[in-house]
């Protein structure tokens, strides 16, 4: 009978009912998530006070978000629930670059750049000139021509371009590499900083761990036909942060040296000042198709933002 339900048999009935459902992988998620939902209000007997709360706070994060703002990726991001799902399904290939998290300030439309782009055109804070250089190489050591590389950063106050109502695609763009996989683009070097503590995410992370630091990155996307894409960190070598990142996404490959050059003729060549600062970082894609986990959905230039 479909009645006098407790908390022995409730869970067993609500997934009885979805068996309904004629998509079979929704239906295995579904009866999943209510497993482990009920399993957890039993585990910490949760009261219906504790319950409220919960739902004011969910209600708070998805109120926070808007189309600059996402704020349940933030969550997901803390909770290390982002990680595990790149963990899950990005089994990184022998020699390919190591995969972590899109986190919540990726925008598209940014300007495209050519090879020896310069990123800090229209920044509104400067900061520590860098030379970003490096080859996208497949894992078999060849070169990966006419890759395409996204990439983002925080600018020297540790603010997105995304984060500021007057900034928009500042330290962002779509760097193209050249024939032979070389790529190189002018920037300024990251630096570290808190994530956005002004919603209930940020809350939550007062009450609870209080690790709210994000070391020194670059963000890269990766990609080219017949490869696929990786979404990616390049940190900062040095940072008092490696080892405490709130969204857990740092791995000791993606861990890259920032050298400083004291040489007037180079800098004359590059265009940049001297001194200045240096990064080389190669990335490695691995073939389309050979993967042993599913590949993220590409992201193109033209959806909407993620």
């Amino acid at each position: 009978m479909g009645r006098q339900f407790n908390e022995d048999n409730l869970t067993a009935e609500v997934v009885k009912r979805l068996g309904k459902t004629k998509n079979a992988r929704q239906r295995q998620i579904m009866a999943s998530a209510v497993k482990h939902l009920h399993a957890f209000a039993r585990d910490v007997h949760l009261t219906e006070e504790e319950w409220f709360e919960g739902i004011k706070f969910l209600t708070a994060v998805g109120q926070k978000c808007d189309d600059k703002r996402q704020e349940f990726i933030l969550l997901s991001d803390v909770l290390g629930l982002s990680m595990m799902i790149v963990a899950l399904n990005h089994k990184t290939a022998p020699g390919a670059t190591e995969a972590t998290v899109l986190g919540p300030f990726f925008a598209h439309g940014a300007k495209e750049y050519g090879y020896g782009g310069d990123l800090r055109v229209g920044c509104t804070m400067k900061g520590e000139d860098v030379w970003v250089s490096g080859r996208v190489l497949g894992t078999d050591g060849k070169p990966v021509p006419n890759a395409v590389l996204d990439i983002w950063q925080a600018k020297a106050d540790g603010i997105y371009d995304v984060q500021e109502a007057d900034a928009e695609f500042e330290l962002r763009g779509r760097v193209k590499a050249n024939a032979k996989g070389e790529y190189a683009f002018a920037s300024y070097k990251p630096k570290f900083y808190s994530i956005p503590m002004d919603g209930p995410v940020g809350e939550l992370t007062k009450a609870t761990t209080g690790n709210h630091m994000r070391p020194a990155h670059m963000h890269a996307i990766v990609s080219a036909p017949g490869y696929q894409q990786v979404i990616t960190h390049v940190f900062v070598e040095g940072d008092p942060y490696l080892d405490g990142d709130a969204v857990f996404a740092v791995k000791n490959s993606l861990v890259a040296k920032y050298k400083k050059v004291n040489n007037a003729a180079e800098a004359k060549k590059l265009g940049m000042p001297n001194p200045f600062l240096k990064l080389e970082f190669d990335f490695h894609l691995s073939p389309a198709g050979k993967a042993k986990t599913k590949a993220r959905k590409a992201i193109a230039p033209s959806d909407a933002l993620a």
